[in-house]
C-alpha cells in the first residue's frame, strides 16, 4: 500500500505545482525511488486513458471515500501495469470492480476504433511536453543570492547575469545559469539540471521550485510578523517560501488532512530553518475563522485542489481537458474554500491559485465569490510586466495572471490576489 500511497501523494504534489516528478519523488521519502518514478510515470503516460475510464465506470462516485489520485495509480496497475500485486484495503476494493473498469477499457477501445492499449495513446502523440527550465529557488532563511551564485560558479557553472526576457530562459544551455528577471531569488538552470544531490539542495539552502509554483508565496508579500494561513499547504514548498519573506517573524499555520504528507511537509520545513509555523492534520474547512488563535490572520495562500490541468511532465504525456462533471465538483469545492478564507476577520490579502489551466476553476471561481462578497475585496493588479493575463470573461480579470509552458517556460498556473477594500493597493474593480 506504501507505494500506491507514495505514487498519489506526488500526483497530488504535480496537480498542486510543487515541483517536477523527480523532485517529488525523490523528497517523497519512500525507499525504492525508482519504482516509484517507473509507477508515476506510466499513471501519467496513461492519465487521459484513466480519466475516461474512471468516468465511464462512475468508480469514484460508487466509492466515494477512494482519493482521486489514489484511485487513478490502482486503476493503471489494475488494466495496464502489474495487476496490483500490493494494496491491502484498496487493492481489494479496486478488484471488486474489476468487470465494471475491464468493461468500460473495452467501450472505449470500442469507441476509438483500436484493439490494443497502447493505441488508446495514439491521440496523445505529436508536440512533445515542453522541456522547462529548472528553477532554484534561493532559501533566504538559511543563504542569500550572492552566496549560491558564487557556490554554482565554484562548481563550474558560468553565470550570465539578469535574464532580459523569457526568450533568454530558454537558450541555456550545458552549464550555464541567470537570475529570472521577476523572482529576484530564482535562478534558472537548462532544463534538466540535476541538483538532487547537490550539498545545497541537500542542506536546505536552496529549493527546487517551478517558476509558477513561486507566483503564490512571492505576490502574498506579507510583512514580517504577519499571521499567515497556508490552506492547503503540504508538502510545504510554498509555505517555507512564506516563511523566508516573513524572515521567520510572525507565525503561519498549515493545514492539509493527510499524515504522512504532514510528516513528510514536517522534516522538509526542519530542513529549510523554518521556526515559526504550526501544522494542523485538519480540513481547512472545518477551521472556525472567529477562533481566537486566528485573530491576527492578515494573509492567506490558497491553493486547493485542482484538475491540475496546466501540469506539464517532462514525459511524452498528452493534457487531457478534465470532464465537465469533475469540473463542476471541483469548481464548486473551490468557490466554497475561497468564500470561507474570505471570512476571517482581520484578513487583508488573500492569494488564490491553481494549476489548472480551465476556466471553470479559475476566473469563473473569482468572479463568483468576489460578487458574493460584494464591495469587501477587490482583485489587485500584479506584475504588470507579465505576459499572460486573465481571461477576459468579467471586468477586471486582467488583473490575475496565468502561466503556461509556451509563454511564460513554466507549468500551466492561475494566480489571482485579492485585498480587502479599503487597503492601499493599486487595483481592478470586478
Amino acid at each position: 500500500m506504501a507505494l500506491y500511497s507514495a505514487a498519489a501523494a506526488v500526483l497530488a504534489g504535480l496537480e498542486r505545482g510543487d515541483g517536477g516528478i523527480k523532485a517529488l519523488v525523490y523528497s517523497s521519502g519512500f525507499p525504492r525511488v525508482r519504482q516509484l518514478y517507473a509507477l508515476v510515470a506510466e499513471t501519467l503516460r496513461y492519465a487521459p486513458v484513466l480519466d475516461a475510464v474512471l468516468d465511464g465506470a462512475a468508480l469514484l462516485q460508487a466509492e466515494r471515500k477512494l482519493p482521486p489520485h489514489l484511485a487513478k495509480v490502482l486503476v493503471y496497475d489494475l488494466l495496464f501495469g502489474k495487476g496490483l500485486q500490493c494494496g491491502g484495503r484498496w487493492k481489494a476494493l479496486a478488484r471488486r470492480h474489476r468487470a465494471r473498469l475491464r468493461a468500460e477499457l473495452a467501450r472505449l477501445k470500442v469507441r476509438r476504433r483500436v484493439s490494443r492499449d497502447e493505441e488508446l495513446l495514439a491521440p496523445a502523440a505529436g508536440a512533445p511536453a515542453p522541456a522547462l527550465p529548472r528553477y532554484v529557488r534561493v532559501n533566504t532563511l538559511k543563504t542569500c543570492v550572492e552566496d549560491v551564485i558564487d557556490f554554482f560558479k565554484r562548481q563550474g557553472y558560468s553565470y550570465l547575469g539578469k535574464a532580459a526576457s523569457v526568450e533568454e530562459l530558454s537558450s541555456l544551455s550545458g552549464k550555464k545559469f541567470l537570475l529570472d528577471l521577476h523572482l529576484p531569488e530564482l535562478l534558472v538552470f537548462p532544463p534538466q539540471t540535476d541538483f538532487h544531490n547537490n550539498q545545497l539542495y541537500t542542506s536546505g539552502h536552496v529549493i527546487l521550485q517551478d517558476k509558477a509554483s513561486c507566483l503564490p508565496a512571492f505576490l502574498l508579500s506579507p510583512a514580517a510578523g504577519s499571521h499567515v494561513i497556508d490552506a492547503c499547504a503540504a508538502p510545504g514548498n510554498k509555505t517555507s517560501h512564506v516563511a523566508a519573506i516573513l524572515k521567520n517573524k510572525g507565525q503561519i499555520f498549515a493545514f492539509d488532512l493527510d499524515t504522512k504528507r504532514l510528516a513528510t511537509m514536517n522534516t522538509m520545513l526542519m530542513r529549510a530553518g523554518v521556526t515559526s509555523f504550526e501544522l494542523a492534520q485538519q480540513d481547512f474547512l472545518s477551521v472556525d475563522p472567529r477562533a481566537s488563535k486566528y485573530s491576527k490572520v492578515t494573509h492567506i495562500l490558497l491553493d486547493p485542489s485542482c484538475s491540475g490541468s496546466g501540469m506539464v511532465t517532462r514525459l511524452p504525456t498528452a493534457e487531457a481537458a478534465p470532464g465537465a462533471e469533475r469540473l463542476q465538483a471541483l469548481a464548486a469545492f473551490q468557490r466554497r474554500i475561497l468564500s470561507h478564507a474570505l471570512s476571517f476577520p482581520a484578513l487583508r490579502r488573500l492569494v488564490y491559485s491553481t494549476c489548472s489551466v480551465q476556466q471553470e476553476e479559475n476566473e469563473d471561481v473569482v468572479q463568483a465569490v468576489l460578487q458574493e462578497q460584494g464591495s469587501a475585496f477587490r482583485l489587485v493588479n500584479v506584475l504588470p510586466s507579465w505576459p499572460c493575463r486573465g481571461l477576459a470573461t468579467f471586468p477586471g480579470a486582467e488583473c490575475c495572471l496565468r502561466a503556461s509552458p509556451a509563454e511564460t517556460l513554466t507549468q500551466g498556473f492561475f494566480v489571482a490576489l485579492l485585498e480587502r477594500c479599503g487597503e492601499e493597493a493599486a487595483a481592478c474593480r470586478p
